[in-house]
Order: structure tokens, then sequence, then C-alpha cells
């Protein structure tokens, strides 16, 4: 018996699909007026989904030992500092990026038609990030992603 190799859109189609639903947010918010309420609703709802999508592929990636939204990672036995951050790999990447999110909020307007996205963004990530570290140690009755 033969397996049969799923297909690239199988295997991807949720990243596939978010991403797809980002690009449109992001098309409609480049030709909306940003003061508008279709154009503010855009740039919000764009900002989500970049959140939906990089949960969706920095799980698939990297690992948060102890919390239930990130896969475990397998000890691979390397020095101690290597081995936090194969460990951390997740929370590491959302805060260096983070802090590139930061850094590009830090130098543009925050009442220019993408700082209010930027802006959005950061927030994003601090809740992102928070959502991987309070999963560590914290629960939630009938949640299937909590610790039971």
């Amino acid at each position: 018996m033969t397996r049969r190799k799923r297909s690239f859109w199988k295997e991807h189609s949720l990243s596939l699909a978010a991403a797809g639903v980002l690009t449109l947010w992001f098309l409609l918010y480049v030709l909306a007026d940003p003061k508008s309420h279709a154009g503010s609703f855009y740039g919000n709802a764009m900002a989500d989904w970049t959140g939906v999508l990089i949960t969706i592929l920095a799980t698939k990636w990297f690992f948060e030992k102890g919390s239930r939204e990130s896969r475990q990672p397998v000890r691979a036995h390397f020095g101690p500092i290597h081995e936090f951050f194969h460990e951390h790999s997740l929370t590491v990447f959302l805060l260096l990026t983070g802090l590139g999110w930061i850094g590009l909020f830090s130098r543009v307007d925050p009442e220019s038609k993408w700082g209010t996205v930027v802006s959005n963004i950061v927030s994003e990530w601090s809740q992102q990030i928070g959502l991987v570290l309070l999963t560590k140690k914290l629960i939630e009755r009938g949640s299937k992603e909590s610790r039971r």
C-alpha cells in the first residue's frame, strides 16, 4: 500500500488562507481613506490578521516549554544557554520581532495612515507574548488548551 503525498495546499491551507485574508485587508486599506470608518476598520483588521498569521506560523516552527499554545520541544542536550533558547524560542522570537515593531512605531507618526496600523500590530504582539506566557501557568476550565 503506497502512501499518497498530500498536496501543498492541504499541508499549508491554514497559513495560506490566513495570508490571503491579510492580503485582502492590506489591499483594501491601501485603497481606503484611513479617516473613514471602512479605512479604520481595514487597518485594524490588517493588524489583527497579522497576529493570526504569526500565531499560525510561529507556533509551527518555534517552541515554548510549558505553554499549551505551543508545540513542546524535545530535549536536544545542547549547552544550557542554547537549550534555554531552544525551549523558549517562541517567546524569544516574539520579543525580538516585537522590539522591531516598537522600533518602527517609534519612527512613524502615530497619527499617520501606517502609524495607526503599526500601533495596532505592536498591541497584537503584546497580546501574543502575553498569551504564550500566561498559558504556561494559568488554566481555564473547559478549554482543551488549558492544563487539566
